[in-house]
């Protein structure tokens, strides 16, 4: 982790995480708490919300907030769900809340600390009425004109996002479940690649392994299994 100051923005301190970061920080979390499993299987999201930061609450949140989580001085004061997100109660909405709570788990490992600091600004970062003075990150959900999903350029929210792969689909035990969509054929230096005609198909079975919907792993996929194009590029 490095540390960068500023002058602009809603807080002063800017943190910056690698991937490794994420990854080792998310991971050592589930194993303190007895979460990571030994074999691929949905993890336990709910149960490391409660257990890391004492609970989560569902509350009715304006449209397009699908969640919060609040700090004090002390720490983590409060993470909050979008009650209508829950009251849904399908198969992609529950995984919706899954990766929500992930998120908001994401803001609560990686920020809490920036808001414990002495003279720090504690508005909010989205500069919301508050019903208090207690600090809080609102996380939105962003459309573009044809109502798909976009991702947030903030960088606290893309590094939230990075700890929804890491928390719900743990590299370890997501590799060895990618395992029989990979091609030994095409690899190079001994490294074994996805096999790009079986790309959706794994994201589609993984879903249902993990318990999320298919473009979390579609994400995880493309972070940890870039395609031949994509490979060759980043060299």
């Amino acid at each position: 982790m490095k540390t960068y100051y500023s002058k602009t923005g809603p807080l002063a301190e800017r943190v910056f995480y690698t991937d490794n970061d994420v990854e080792e920080m998310c991971t050592g979390e589930l194993a303190k708490l007895g979460l990571m499993p030994k074999a691929p299987e949905p993890i336990n999201i709910e149960r490391f919300v409660e257990k890391r930061f004492g609970f989560y609450d569902f509350q009715n949140l304006d449209d397009g907030v699908l969640g919060f989580t609040k700090f004090s001085s002390r720490g983590v004061e409060e993470i909050v769900i979008s009650r209508s997100l829950g009251e849904e109660n399908t198969k992609i909405s529950n995984r919706r809340v899954r990766t929500t709570l992930a998120h908001e788990a994401g803001h609560a490992l990686f920020h809490g600390h920036l808001f414990a600091l002495a003279g720090m600004d504690h508005r909010s970062l989205f500069a919301d009425p508050a019903h208090d003075e207690r600090p809080r990150i609102l996380c939105r959900e962003v459309k573009d004109g044809e109502g798909t999903h976009k991702p947030q350029n903030n960088w606290w929210e893309i590094q939230a996002n990075m700890a929804i792969g890491a928390l719900l689909l743990p590299r370890r035990v997501f590799e060895e479940a990618v395992r029989p969509f990979l091609d030994q054929a095409g690899s190079f230096f001994g490294s074994a690649h996805l096999d790009e005609t079986r790309r959706e198909e794994a994201a589609r079975a993984l879903a249902d392994v993990f318990d999320v919907n298919p473009a979390v792993v579609r994400i995880r996929l493309a972070q940890l299994f870039p395609s031949s194009m994509r490979s060759q590029g980043s060299f």
